[in-house]
């Protein structure tokens, strides 16, 4: 059975986001708008808008709705930023980030993921995201610094490149710990250094590169 798109994409914002504490109102907009069910294969777009993660091959996963919420307010975009997002992934979270940021640099190491993403977010009119294939872990020099930073998988510790490439008053929020555990983090750096507040625990899939985990099996 065919579900009503844009019914359930608002009673997913009312009740698995809003329910739950995000008061930004241009991120609530944003989901309301964005179809996260074109972000999912064909065969589960019928669970695109449930309270769970699911996975887009390559044993990646679009994430759970609260949780692109959560990440997404962290940051406290107002319109006028540059994000680097770390983890492509479906596009769902970098056309999340396009409807509130000025800018969006998307680094994906999977290159068929970033090319069906690229062509996705074109198609839905999103002109503000470039999107490359690369080592997320090293960041994207050539562009940065950047207002905020977002990493959409888990890191055995947060990498110095990202920390680097952020500007005074930026934030990153970032999955930390283990492989199979982590908790949500946010870095905001000051001109004192950088300041770390742990926000929840979380579950994302490894974070594969130089200065995440070195291989896929650890």
């Amino acid at each position: 059975m065919m579900i009503d798109d844009e019914r359930a994409r608002l009673k997913m914002v009312d009740e698995q986001i809003a329910a739950r504490g995000i008061k930004d109102r241009r991120v609530l907009s944003a989901m309301g708008r964005v179809p996260r069910h074109l972000f999912v294969e064909e065969a589960l777009r019928d669970s695109a808008y449930g309270d769970h993660a699911l996975p887009i091959g390559e044993q990646q996963t679009i994430s759970q709705p609260y949780m692109v919420a959560l990440m997404t307010e962290t940051l406290a975009l107002k319109g006028s930023e540059r994000v680097l997002e770390i983890g492509t992934g479906s596009g769902y979270q970098t056309a999340v980030l396009a409807e509130l940021a000025a800018q969006v640099y998307s680094i994906e190491r999977i290159d068929s993921l970033a090319a069906k993403a690229r062509r996705l977010l074109a198609s839905l009119g999103y002109r503000n995201v470039q999107i490359k294939v690369f080592d997320g872990t090293y960041g994207w020099k050539e562009v940065a610094p950047f207002d905020a930073i977002l990493v959409t998988a888990g890191s055995p510790e947060i990498p110095m490149p990202l920390t680097e490439q952020l500007k005074e008053g930026g934030r990153m929020v970032i999955p930390v710990g283990e492989r199979t555990t982590q908790v949500l983090k946010k870095v905001t750096k000051t001109s004192a250094g950088i300041e770390v507040t742990a926000l929840t625990g979380c579950v994302f899939v490894p974070l594969i590169g130089g200065h995440g985990w070195i291989k896929e099996d650890g």
